[in-house]
């Protein structure tokens, strides 16, 4: 009878505590939703903040410009040990291709430009290695950086493409830069070639600046303070470069001057903008023509050179979805005055009279990444060469004829691009041109493929 009543007892106890077992079941069971729902939130919200510091890294300055400059810092000694911090990053870029053309490039002149000398044009037909690009950079000690870079040309030569030195610790925003290096003019002329979104440059960077200009000299920046992008800067150096020679004299030659602006315009959008004006002294800057008669001749210009741009940049990239898909404008214009001395046949006949021209260029040009890694874009170029005032052809010593290279042209190009990047180490793309900037008046039809292999530790691009 005892035994049946502390059954009984259990019994009652354990219906007493049915319910408050399925209550803290049911607490259980809401915490740990509430815990899946924090983990979730968590998730989301880190996934966003890793995805803006993505976007704000792929549109981030490089330590020198909010939007705008290209290489990154070297490494700081102070974030490496000490027996690797001063060691220099080093890489390798390969690149090559494949040309078809229309016309014989042996005999491509662009129409109304005299010669540059540089390697313009679109080089020669079936495979053809490019450049190589060796590079050097590093720390030299808290105060400076020094980068080497050097082109390993198809014709077995080593060419220095850049040597500078840079500041790393100047104050107030100031930094400079010593050496060669290619000049803060515009905005392309500072990028490397295998960095370019095309095969080739521009027509107006090829007829103005042989491609691009490098300075032997000195460079000094100043970066504003201010939310707004500002930066401004000035070089000079010894001027050799076209459209500029080197004088024999201890003084500078040659003097520029450009400012950069930049921002964002919402969360998806950056830009930047900027001006520059360049002056060049030439002296006996010869290049060859041919008289009247076909027969070639040696002619050279001495005088001023004095060209300014307006360059102008807008990237897109959707917010929260930066490695899909971008949309990159860009756009130059440049116009160029030269006034002095030209001589004709200058190892025969040594005529020498006035010479004065206004000549002008520009582009635009828009790549769209449609695809994490394919990029198609389309190429507009134009040049006005103008008619130049030859003394020489309106004193009536010699005819229009006797200057062929300076004829009055119109050159013209329009280029279509695609290209597979596999990774960022790595692209090919295919070009094809409808080209008439020939002085023959010919359209020459253009197709290209390029590689590009990048190896080792490279520096960021250009903005």
């Amino acid at each position: 009878m005892r035994n049946v009543k502390h059954i009984a007892a259990s019994m009652t106890l354990a219906c007493g505590l049915l319910p408050a077992i399925s209550q803290a079941d049911d607490d259980v069971a809401a915490l740990r939703a509430e815990l899946a729902a924090l983990k979730s939130d968590y998730a989301e919200r880190l996934g966003a903040l890793e995805a803006r510091i993505e976007e704000l890294s792929a549109v981030a300055p490089a330590p020198e410009s909010a939007v705008a400059q290209d290489i990154a810092t070297p490494p700081a000694a102070g974030g490496s040990s000490a027996a690797s911090a001063f060691n220099p990053a080093i890489s390798l870029v390969l690149a090559g291709n494949y040309t078809s053309l229309s016309e014989d490039p042996e005999s491509w002149h662009m129409a109304g430009f005299m010669p540059s000398g540089g390697e313009v044009g679109p080089g020669e037909r079936s495979f053809n290695l490019a450049e190589s690009e060796l590079v050097f950079t590093a720390s030299v000690d808290p105060y400076f950086s020094a980068t080497l870079i050097a082109a390993i040309t198809p014709e077995d030569e080593i060419e220095v493409e850049e040597a500078f030195f840079r500041t790393t610790s100047l104050p107030a925003g100031f930094a400079a830069k010593g050496g060669r290096f290619f000049s803060g003019f515009g905005y392309l002329n500072e990028v490397h070639s295998h960095a370019w979104d095309y095969i080739d440059q521009p027509l107006v960077y090829q007829a103005l600046f042989a491609n691009q200009m490098a300075q032997d000299g000195v460079q000094v920046k100043w970066l504003a303070p201010t939310d707004l992008f500002v930066e401004l800067g000035a070089e000079s150096g010894n001027g050799e470069a076209f459209p500029g020679t080197r004088r024999n004299r201890n003084s500078l030659n040659g003097t520029t001057l450009f400012a950069h602006l930049g921002g964002d315009l919402g969360e998806s959008t950056s830009w930047r903008a900027g001006g520059s004006w360049i002056d060049l002294d030439a002296e006996d800057r010869s290049y060859d023509d041919a008289d009247e008669f076909g027969t070639p001749v040696l002619n050279a210009f001495t005088g001023s050179s004095r060209t300014w741009a307006v360059d102008a940049v807008l990237k897109w990239r959707p917010y929260g979805d930066v490695s899909r898909r971008e949309l990159k404008l860009q756009g130059e214009y440049f116009s160029r005055e030269e006034k002095g001395q030209l001589a004709f046949d200058t190892e025969g006949a040594g005529l020498s009279d006035t010479y004065r021209s206004k000549q002008s260029g520009w582009y635009v040009q828009g790549v769209y990444q449609f695809q994490p890694r394919w990029r198609a874009g389309v190429r507009y170029d134009s040049l006005d060469s103008g008619t130049p005032d030859i003394g020489l052809v309106d004193s009536g010593a010699l005819s229009p004829e006797s200057f062929p290279a300076l004829l009055a042209g119109d050159p013209e190009r329009v280029s279509l691009m695609l290209d597979w990047s596999p990774s960022e180490f790595s692209r090919v793309r295919a070009q094809y041109a409808w080209d008439e900037a020939r002085d023959d008046g010919e359209r020459d039809r253009q197709f290209r493929l390029q590689y590009i292999y990048g190896i080792g530790a490279h520096a960021a691009h250009k903005y």
